[in-house]
């Protein structure tokens, strides 16, 4: 039996009559699911191995993973995936009991999932989670689904006539230059400040930066996945160095603050465009 790849999207159910056809017979599957060849996940229905446990149990109560569930597993940006999301068929009528507890979508696809595929296609798990998520999540889940190619440019008029009238204006904020949902979050933080910002902007010297802000103010959005070293941060000393020698003021929130403290990140943002504003209006005195 093939695994799953661990860089697989879309992880596949074996049906028990897709395996009796390829040769296999009753004490085989047995066998399988006793050696950890097979994951029984429900009558008939068989799983690979290395299947992550929320895709296990969405096919364990007759359903597919689904919205931020499935985009996490795709890789995209989701504020948080605090349970399973699974999606289950409106004719459904009786559902296998979990102990773990699930957000279950009943709301008809708007693709149809390959019968084999274990999870919902990307661009209904899109929809799923605009509706699921805070507007500004919602943009910054469509921006990195974008970016990873999930959904494309031109689906976005079709996606967006699938969701609710309160976030259909969320359409006009999307942007998929953003390589981090960190990057869309402090973008629409500093929209709602009034400010002029450009997305992954190439700079002589110094290669790209995240975000530039009124022609003069860099942002650079930091993980602890790409900036935890030493190594790592005397590189970003190095272009912030750089950047002050071109003339730019560099602010580098870490995404723990844009997350999970973001009144700390717009308190510094409007420091700084404050003391811009403030510094302006004293030359123009002199």
């Amino acid at each position: 039996m093939a695994q799953n790849s661990p860089h697989s999207s879309i992880p596949r159910i074996y049906r028990r009559t897709e395996l009796l056809a390829a040769g296999w017979h009753g004490s085989m599957f047995t066998a399988a699911v006793r050696s950890g060849q097979l994951v029984r996940a429900r009558g008939g229905c068989y799983l690979a191995p290395d299947t992550a446990a929320d895709v296990v149990t969405a096919v364990r109560i007759g359903g597919r993973l689904a919205c931020v569930s499935a985009l996490a597993a795709r890789g995209a940006f989701v504020r948080a995936v605090d349970m399973p999301h699974v999606h289950l068929e409106r004719s459904q009528s009786r559902l296998r009991s979990t102990a773990v507890p699930v957000r279950m979508h009943w709301r008809g696809l708007a693709r149809r999932p390959h019968p084999a595929a274990a999870c919902v296609e990307a661009f209904d798990a899109v929809i799923q989670a605009i509706e699921c998520q805070a507007p500004r999540d919602a943009v910054a889940t469509v921006d990195s689904a974008l970016h990873l190619g999930l959904i494309r440019e031109d689906e976005l008029d079709e996606l967006f006539a699938h969701v609710s009238q309160r976030k259909k204006s969320l359409r006009s904020l999307v942007d998929g230059r953003a390589e981090a949902g960190t990057e869309t979050l402090v973008r629409l933080m500093l929209r709602g400040l009034g400010a002029d910002t450009d997305i992954q902007v190439k700079i002589g010297g110094v290669g790209r930066v995240d975000l530039v802000v009124n022609g003069w103010l860099v942002i650079e959005c930091d993980s602890r996945e790409f900036h935890s070293s030493w190594e790592a941060q005397r590189a970003d000393r190095r272009r912030d160095q750089k950047l002050a020698a071109l003339g730019y003021v560099v602010y580098r929130p870490i995404a723990e603050d844009i997350l999970f403290h973001p009144e700390d990140v717009v308190a510094a943002l409007k420091g700084l465009l404050g003391c811009a504003k403030r510094r302006n209006s004293g030359s123009a005195a002199l």
